[in-house]
């Protein structure tokens, strides 16, 4: 008998702070909504389906207020992995996909979190990691010189914006957008092993 198709769904508490993660069948969360509440009671996530798109309402332990989110039913329950970010800080806040994939995001997560939760109240810096963040642009400014970003739509033009903890890079032809996690070691571990970026964009057939 063939296992259903599962999703991982993962977020951190605001309450408890600590990492939320369930499976749901790709029926289940067609069927019906669901509540995934954190253990400790503080908080739930709520998935909700549609014929063709999906609203989740995910708490948020950055700004502390519940992200309302739309996307597709098919990115949802079929994509490797989809990733919610708080739109104050600009850190992920939900991840939705295969297990492994997002099991591994939320490693880096709780990691910028924790970093997050050190940071003192009072006189924080522009960004949630200032070292990681200066190296980052630097080794963009590094790939950017050797003409190493590109669009898949085949565009060299792009736009950069600097975020708390991450950079934006936007296609000017197409409006494609990369986003570049840079809070954490392991963020800028990973650019450092690309020489090239390429901005999500249509192949030209």
């Amino acid at each position: 008998m063939t296992e259903e198709p599962k999703r991982t769904i993962a977020y951190l508490c605001p309450k408890c702070r600590q990492s939320v993660v369930v499976d749901r069948t790709v029926f289940q969360l067609a069927a019906a909504p669901n509540r995934l509440p954190c253990p400790c009671g503080g908080s739930a996530l709520l998935v909700e389906m549609e014929a063709n798109h999906a609203d989740l309402t995910v708490p948020c332990l950055y700004c502390g207020h519940d992200h309302h989110i739309r996307c597709s039913a098919d990115a949802l329950l079929h994509e490797k992995a989809l990733a919610f970010s708080c739109k104050a800080t600009g850190l992920d806040c939900c991840y939705v996909g295969e297990e492994g994939p997002v099991f591994q995001a939320l490693r880096r997560l709780e990691e910028a979190a924790a970093q997050l939760g050190e940071k003192p109240e009072e006189g924080e810096g522009t960004f949630l990691n200032e070292a990681v963040m200066t190296e980052i642009l630097g080794e963009l400014k590094d790939i950017a010189q050797r003409e190493g970003i590109s669009c898949g739509c085949g565009s060299h033009r792009y736009k950069v914006k600097v975020h708390y903890s991450a950079v934006e890079l936007t296609c000017a032809d197409c409006g494609a957008k990369l986003r570049i996690p840079a809070a954490t070691d392991d963020d800028l571990e990973d650019l450092c092993c690309k020489y090239t970026l390429l901005i999500g964009g249509k192949e030209e057939a």
